[in-house]
């Protein structure tokens, strides 16, 4: 299930799923740890006519974010109980506190007592061995913590009348000795009053208000996050003396600024426009404030194997901190570049497979021995474009202390290995390509280090390094002629996606198409317009596009991952959102007058058209019915969405400036 609402500051995350309910925690930092692991803390209500979970059949519920924010706008109606939940959320950007508004509309002629329960269902550190639950009375609050975490539930609910706070509580064992949970304790709209548990635990807590015929009653209720129990029992003050209301208004405020990261958006159509936007608030709440851009923090993807995408990728990061600096949003790309400083290996400067926010090495499948000879696993593009996308970033932000020395810490280790890491005929060695599948000299990562190394080549002749520059820059064309001369297939008219050596010395091509190819003109390697390019990037549209059911383009060939139709002809795979974006850039990249940017203009409003109602994009969607598969928010796909949109704009003003138009 997708996590259509995400809320975040770079230290707390909060996931909910399509139902309301909290999936996800993620403290002290943005992908670690996952405090509630997929499972799921429930909200429910009760009234003299029954009780229900949100979760339950019965409940119409829209889903969204007020317009340029990170607080959510949604509502739950149930006929059958005579209610309607209008709720708001956030995560405070400047402290680690989830909140909830829910207003309570009473949708019958009489005053009912109306009760809400919050169910809280925690795996601390993402294990349910030695969680304690417990009521605090001088805190009036519920408390779960196990060594340093704490996380503190408390709220106040009233009508016109005035506000209360916990109405009742329960707190007992899980999944245990036969437990199902203490949740089951609220079905009955009454709750024991067990004070602690501990163990494999979990809690209760109920609010009441007796709600006017036709009138509300408003639930403010929070979360706090810290280390100890002074600490929450403190953030629950501050936010008390703050405002509530004042606290959530000013997030919200926050929010709003990134509407105005560009003034040209009113020339996308309102729903690319909107998505930009989006796109800018869910990257946000993805990346973590000590440099981690995480590629995605659902965890569902764990009921396909025991492993998530809750990792930073350097190749993901740098991608998306290209596309953040696009818009001048530093405050992200440039902790980034700082994380990968922190983290290139001193003996082999080339980054790993990925890595977790915190930044020790993330798990992976990547041998360590290749045909019995001892290899560190890599994809070399991830170093690669780390380079290319900080060459962009000196150009948005100018010099500065930071970019000297991450130019001596990361940029001159780096540029060296991508020149040294190449057989006699110019070609990068092997490593993983960039769907981490296969191993060899791929299209791509020979791409993306031409690109890197003629990056830093211009970075070497400005911060005065002459002989560094040369250097780069031989093997940037030294690269490009062996890329030239390995890659052109003439029989398919095509670049291959990769190229392998025999034991005899000789090359084999793999003429699969890939949408990958797209690197030819992305990072400054060939002109887009370039008639082998151009071969390349049109075989590319007619073999991975999506021919029946909802259209967009796939990763390569046959693609298997997460695949639902055999029909290859028709499906050649799963359409991605990045991959058919990709097919938009080569559209902007060539056109020669604004009516030959409907194309691209096509493909933006046809990612707009995956995306979830909340905005949230996913890595790749069903073929026939454009719904999200695998994993969202997908932070790539929404870079990617940025990227094309900017590069969209960028190209319209340009062809029509007077000496330009036709």
């Amino acid at each position: 299930m997708p996590r259509p609402l995400v809320f975040g500051n770079g230290a707390l995350l909060v996931n909910l799923d399509s139902q309301l309910s909290v999936r996800d925690i993620y403290y002290p930092y943005v992908g670690w740890a996952n405090h509630v692991g997929g499972y799921r803390c429930r909200v429910g209500v009760w009234t003299p006519e029954g009780f229900a979970w949100l979760e339950d059949g019965g409940w119409e519920r829209r889903l969204g974010y007020e317009a340029d924010t990170l607080v959510s706008d949604c509502t739950a109606t149930h006929r059958g109980l005579g209610v309607r939940l209008k709720i708001s959320q956030a995560v405070l950007h400047d402290a680690n506190l989830f909140l909830s508004r829910v207003r309570v509309e009473n949708l019958r002629d009489e005053a009912r007592e109306v009760r809400l329960f919050f169910a809280q269902d925690l795996r601390i550190d993402e294990s349910d061995i030695g969680d304690t639950a417990f009521y605090d009375p001088y805190a009036q609050a519920l408390i779960h913590y196990k060594r340093d975490r704490y996380f503190l539930f408390g709220g106040r609910i009233g009508a016109d009348a005035g506000e209360a706070g916990i109405f009742q509580f329960s707190c007992g064992e899980k999944g245990f000795r036969g437990a199902e949970g203490t949740w089951r304790d609220a079905e009955d709209g009454e709750l024991s009053g067990s004070p602690i548990a501990q163990g494999s635990v979990d809690s209760v807590l109920s609010y009441a208000a007796a709600v006017p015929g036709r009138g509300e009653a408003a639930l403010r209720a929070w979360m706090a996050a810290g280390e100890t129990r002074e600490e929450v029992v403190a953030m629950q003050d501050v936010l008390q003396k703050r405002g509530f209301e004042e606290a959530l208004s000013e997030t919200a405020g926050v929010g709003g600024g990134y509407a105005l990261r560009r003034t040209d958006l009113d020339r996308l159509p309102p729903r690319v426009a909107d998505l930009f936007t989006r796109s800018l608030l869910i990257i946000r709440t993805q990346a973590d404030k000590r440099g981690a851009i995480l590629a995605s923090n659902d965890t569902d993807i764990m009921e396909t194997a025991r492993a998530h995408y809750s990792y930073l990728w350097p190749r993901d990061g740098a991608l998306v901190s290209a596309a953040m600096d696009s818009v001048g949003l530093s405050e992200i790309s440039r902790p980034f570049f700082e994380f990968c400083a922190r983290v290139l290996p001193k003996d082999r400067a080339a980054l790993l497979h990925k890595y977790g926010p915190d930044g020790t090495v993330g798990a992976s499948w990547h041998p360590w021995v290749v045909d019995g000879v001892p290899e560190a696993p890599f994809q070399e593009d991830g170093t690669a474009l780390v380079l290319w996308a900080f060459r962009r970033h000196v150009a948005k932000h100018g010099d500065s202390a930071f970019i000297r020395r991450f130019f001596q810490d990361f940029v001159q280790p780096a540029a060296d290995f991508l020149a040294d890491f190449r057989f006699p005929n110019g070609l990068p060695r092997p490593s993983w390509d960039l769907w981490e599948e296969r191993r060899g000299t791929h299209l791509f990562t020979t791409a993306s280090v031409i690109g890197a190394l003629q990056a830093v080549s211009e970075l070497a002749s400005e911060f005065g390094e002459p002989a560094a520059a040369q250097r780069w820059a031989q093997a940037a064309e030294d690269t490009k002629a062996a890329l030239l001369a390995h890659f052109w297939d003439d029989e398919h008219s095509a670049f291959a996606r990769m190229v392998t050596t025999d034991a005899d010395g000789s090359l084999t091509r793999d003429m699969t198409c890939d949408a990958s190819a797209y690197a030819l003109f992305a990072f400054g390697v060939l002109p887009a317009d370039d008639p082998k390019v151009a071969a390349t990037l049109a075989r590319m549209g007619r073999k991975l596009w999506v021919k029946i059911g909802g259209g967009g383009l796939a990763r390569y060939e046959r693609d298997p991952y997460f695949r639902v139709s055999e029909d290859f002809e028709q499906v050649p795979g799963n359409p991605w959102i990045i991959c058919t974006l990709w097919l938009a850039d080569w559209y902007i990249a060539v056109a020669g007058k604004p009516a030959e940017l409907r194309g691209a203009a096509d493909l933006l409003q046809w990612a707009a058209r995956c995306a979830l109602s909340t905005g949230v994009l996913p890595e790749q969607v069903h073929p026939f019915t454009l719904e999200p598969l695998s994993v969202a928010p997908l932070t790539w796909s929404h870079a990617q969405f940025v990227s094309t949109a900017c590069a969209y704009l960028e190209k319209l003003a340009a062809l029509e400036t007077p000496s330009n138009a036709r």
